[in-house]
């Protein structure tokens, strides 16, 4: 479609289920990848000459599930961490061409995706009959679907809004409603940072490792 750029693109489609992963069927996880990442990769693909042509944005919707891991929760979370790599490869690949790439990772804010997500688990029989997690999925049960108890999302609006407008974007915006949802979130990367540095040939000192986050942050 030459002549027609388009200036941003945002990703936003997403669905979720739950069940322990030696468990749940490899449909369950097929079915949610072709939503979650399998359709990021096909919408992104077919406008990408369009907002190239227009040197816009293009604004991944992740989650702080891309950082985090819960029990029931595996192919959410391995979805999100996969559009967290895909975010991250997509903005040095198109950089080139002047296209800004932002990821949005919102907590837990309002939204039917419970609701959603019991639907389509018990049309599809997650739950095996033989399960191994009882206690687990009782606590899944007794998950209420209504999401009324968090905020409106009006704050991951707003950071979809400055990703797609402002002049400086930033290359990932956690959006979280409490500062214990933050805590959790940076504590897990943290975590990962120290686990990756630990008893191997090549550790740097704690003060090496406050050093190479000042260098990362930038100049104030």
């Amino acid at each position: 479609m030459p002549g027609c750029p388009i200036d941003g693109l945002v990703n936003n489609a997403g669905v979720a289920t739950l069940g322990p992963l030696i468990e749940t069927d490899i449909g369950e996880l097929q079915w949610l990848f072709d939503v979650n990442v399998y359709g990021v990769y096909r919408v992104t693909q077919a406008f990408a000459p369009l907002i190239i042509e227009a040197r816009g944005r293009i604004i991944n919707i992740s989650s702080i599930s891309g950082v985090l891991e819960w029990p029931m929760g595996g192919l959410y979370t391995m979805s999100k961490h996969a559009i967290e790599a895909y975010n991250d490869t997509l903005a040095l690949e198109l950089a080139r061409f002047g296209v800004g790439v932002s990821a949005i990772e919102p907590g837990n804010f309002k939204s039917d995706i419970t609701a959603n997500a019991r639907a389509r688990m018990a049309k599809s029989g997650v739950q095996h009959p033989d399960t191994r997690y009882v206690e687990e999925w009782a606590g899944v049960a007794d998950r209420p679907d209504d999401r009324s108890q968090y905020k409106e999302p009006d704050e991951v609006a707003a950071a979809v809004l400055h990703a797609l407008f402002d002049s400086n974007p930033k290359p990932r915006y956690m959006v979280v409603p409490n500062q214990e949802e933050a805590r959790r979130t940076i504590g897990e990367a943290i975590k990962e940072l120290i686990e990756l540095n630990e008893d191997q040939p090549y550790s740097y000192s704690r003060e090496q490792l406050i050093e190479m986050i000042d260098a990362a942050k930038g100049p104030p």
